[in-house]
């Protein structure tokens, strides 16, 4: 007969019949002999734990019907109280918002810094193109080093470099210590923009993680447009190096905020009680958490993620919808709108808030609906759903994007010369519905998949979409002036068809090859059976 049994899966558990102090992430593992034909019994893994570990976690959640099941005691972040995770949350969210951020700052101040360093509009790009790619190398760095000593000392440093390096763009005198110090800034502000899906991972229980998720993928989706339409403001009103001036400011507020109000969130299940160390052991200690002896393999570990579809497939969608439904409408803006529009760069910043307000729209369908969907179906079936039920979707966002794509790029080439035009900025907002839609569903997917390996899947996921996403205003402005800026429409348009018809085919049909002691799949060899996913 066949059995369902809630193992644990986490590296940190250990013997679930002694006192636990370490965190278990449960999953329904089934198990079969040859004559299996009927269900077995559900067994929780909560029944296994002592007495008094089922007491705390009574006394502390009001139920023992937690996914992952916490450790005992306060150490473990799942059993912080709600206003500190999410204090934690906001403050890793915003410092991933940063990465984005900046990169896309200085694009109102195009036109300052072809006048200033007499170079090309193109050149001027490069500025921001340059930071969009090392975004996506950077983290393979910090995600080892940040497993050893935890996330909030390298939030810390990342604060202080990029601090440094964004004075240092302010009094760069040529473009080439400016493009310099702007890759160092990249370099240094990039950790919470990957390893954020872990800090999320090891804070929240799994029936709120994609809302939460959401929380820190829309930061990161925002902060593209957030840049231009803040600091074209600042460019206009007082010079463009006065953009560097304010991000270092916003770096040393940062650092304060993070020093008294960012916890550590990795934990190994030592089982050392926060509140016996005290407040100020707890924020001002610094210490090796994982004593593992650091290998140079680890820098590039997350890169292996490409041998699995459940990781991969995710990661390459969602780089082609950030690619048309982000980069393109960002910033090609400068090329597209302001030299047909004849706009200044106060006025250049204003044509992102359609970008703004569409990520925020996407993220209720991507987040707390996505939430929603999953929970009603685990109540349907009476136990966990596949991860991939959560990809049905992500359909809608491929399609929105679509169609803000076409509008956004049709009307842009309609519109009169000199005489401004609403309607490419609907489309803007159309096809960031669609992209933050895809964002949250996609990494919130694999992380679901992977959970013991979050940062690795996060700094994948990053990688993927920040060097898809620099290769991109290489080719933009040839394919512009090749087949047009509406006909461009239709090459977008029949990329990110292609793709959505790789993600289906691979993610509901194609058999599962990884595997990995850390890896959540239940059967990783097993072909995803698409019936039990389709939609109640």
């Amino acid at each position: 007969m066949a059995s369902f049994e809630m193992q644990p899966t986490s590296s940190r558990a250990v013997d679930p019949m002694n006192e636990i102090s370490a965190k278990v992430e449960t999953d329904f593992v089934e198990t079969a002999d040859a004559e299996a034909g009927l269900p077995g019994e559900v067994i929780d893994i909560t029944a296994r734990l002592s007495s008094k570990h089922r007491e705390y976690l009574l006394e502390r959640h009001g139920t023992l019907e937690l996914d992952p099941v916490p450790g005992m005691g306060p150490a473990d972040p799942y059993n912080w109280p709600t206003w500190k995770k999410t204090i934690n949350l906001v403050l890793v969210a915003f410092h991933a918002c940063m990465g984005t951020f900046t990169a896309a700052a200085i694009i109102p101040a195009y036109s300052d810094i072809v006048a200033d360093f007499g170079v090309s509009m193109q050149r001027a790009s490069y500025l921001t193109s340059l930071q969009i790619a090392i975004l996506g190398g950077a983290p393979l760095f910090w995600k080892p080093i940040s497993n050893r000593f935890g996330r909030r000392p390298i939030f810390l440093l990342s604060l202080v470099g990029s601090l440094v390096c964004n004075i240092g763009c302010a009094k760069s005198s040529t473009y080439a210590t400016t493009a310099a110090c702007r890759a160092l800034v990249a370099f240094f502000i990039s950790p919470a923009g990957s390893i954020g899906s872990a800090v999320v991972m090891e804070t929240f229980f799994k029936k709120d993680r994609a809302r939460f998720m959401g929380v820190w993928t829309l930061m990161v989706t925002v902060g593209v447009p957030l840049g231009p339409l803040i600091f074209g403001f600042v460019a206009y009103n007082a010079g463009y190096r006065w953009i560097y001036w304010v991000l270092a400011i916003i770096n040393g507020v940062q650092f304060i905020l993070y020093l008294f109000f960012g916890p550590e969130t990795r934990y190994i299940g030592s089982g050392v009680e926060t509140e016996k160390l005290g407040w100020k052991s707890q924020y001002f200690t610094f210490r090796r958490i994982d004593p593992t002896p650091l290998s140079w393999k680890e820098f590039v570990y997350p890169l292996s993620m490409i041998r699995r579809p459940s990781v991969v497939v995710p990661a390459a969608a969602y780089a082609m919808v950030f690619l048309f439904g982000s980069v393109l409408i960002t910033v090609e803006v400068p090329q597209l709108l302001q030299v047909k529009f004849g706009l200044n760069s106060e006025q250049l910043g204003l044509q992102f808030i359609g970008v703004i307000i569409g990520s925020v729209l996407g993220e209720q369908m991507g987040g707390t609906l996505s939430d929603s969907w999953m929970n009603r179906r685990a109540r349907r079936i009476q136990g966990r759903p596949e991860p991939e039920y959560r990809l049905w979707l992500s359909y809608i966002g491929f399609a929105l994007t679509i169609i803000g794509l076409i509008i956004f790029l049709v009307c842009t080439q309609e519109a009169p010369t000199g005489h401004w035009k609403v309607s490419p900025l609907v489309g803007t907002a159309v096809s960031a519905v669609g992209n933050q839609i895809v964002t949250t569903v996609m990494v919130t997917y694999a992380v679901d998949c992977y959970p013991q390996e979050a940062a690795s899947v996060g700094v994948f996921i990053t990688f993927v979409r920040q060097v898809w996403g620099f290769i991109g205003p290489f080719w933009f402005s040839d394919m512009f002036d090749s087949v047009g800026i509406a006909a461009s429409a239709g090459v977008g348009a029949a990329l990110l068809v292609g793709m959505n018809t790789l993600h289906t085919s691979d993610l509901l049909t194609t058999t599962e090859t990884e595997s990995s002691p850390n890896s959540s799949r239940n059967n990783p060899d097993s072909t995803l059976d698409s019936d039990y996913l389709r939609p109640d």
